[in-house]
């Protein structure tokens, strides 16, 4: 399979995860008085019961109020939503063997600061490819640390221990290779366009976490990098 049907199977992919966020706004899953493991379990069943999904490459990642200020590898007590909360999901369902990771942030509530949030965090993504497209020999490290410097420039600490990884056919993490190379972090010296430890194209999910300066709530957004 060539890069050009590699990359159509993952953007499909994430088309259908869009569908899959729409359909969890379609049914008011997120909502004050609804906890972190209540949405977690009815997207499960949703994407299950909608879409055929058996299998998550990641484990589903629901965040509201303070635990918005977390990584994913942190398991936080589980929260309430409450009627002022930013709330994050981060998803990972694997669609026909092509793995898709996005992430989306909802506002509750009429907070200037946290409505101005999820238009930012768009924002962030394009400016970090942008940055990627015009820097052909663009390390992880580089990457990343233009991602704290662009946020830091528009108000916000940049609140992710990486700014992305690849992806591909489950498992990309059955790929060869230092595991560092495939992260777009503080220990990736490698240039991203290096092919992967089986010789080819490395393809990217951008990751933007925004904590605001006093680190009350922050957000989350991620989709492919679709290279210009």
């Amino acid at each position: 399979m060539d890069d050009s049907e590699r990359l159509r199977k993952l953007l499909a992919a994430e088309a259908r995860a869009d569908a899959l966020f729409a359909a969890i706004e379609r049914d008011g899953l997120i909502a004050p008085g609804r906890s972190e493991t209540m949405v977690d379990d009815d997207i499960y069943a949703l994407a299950e019961r909608e879409f055929g999904v058996t299998r998550h490459w990641h484990r589903r990642i629901v965040r509201a109020g303070a635990n918005t200020l977390c990584i994913s590898s942190e398991r936080p007590p589980v929260r309430q939503i409450g009627e002022d909360d930013c709330v994050f999901l981060d998803l990972g369902p694997v669609f026909e063997q092509w793995e898709a990771d996005v992430g989306r942030t909802y506002v509750l509530g009429d907070d200037p600061a946290k409505q101005k949030l999820p238009g930012d965090l768009s924002r962030g993504f394009d400016a970090i490819k942008a940055y990627f497209d015009t820097h052909p020999d663009v390390t992880g490290a580089e990457l990343y640390a233009y991602a704290h410097q662009w946020a830091e420039a528009e108000g916000w600490l940049f609140g992710g221990a990486i700014a992305g990884h690849i992806v591909g056919e489950y498992s990309h993490s059955d790929i060869p290779g230092e595991k560092a190379h495939y992260r777009v972090g503080p220990g990736n010296r490698s240039r991203m366009r290096d092919p992967d430890g089986n010789g080819r194209t490395k393809f990217w999910i951008i990751e933007v976490h925004l904590v605001d300066g006093e680190r009350r709530f922050g957000g989350f957004y991620e989709r492919v990098l679709v290279p210009a």
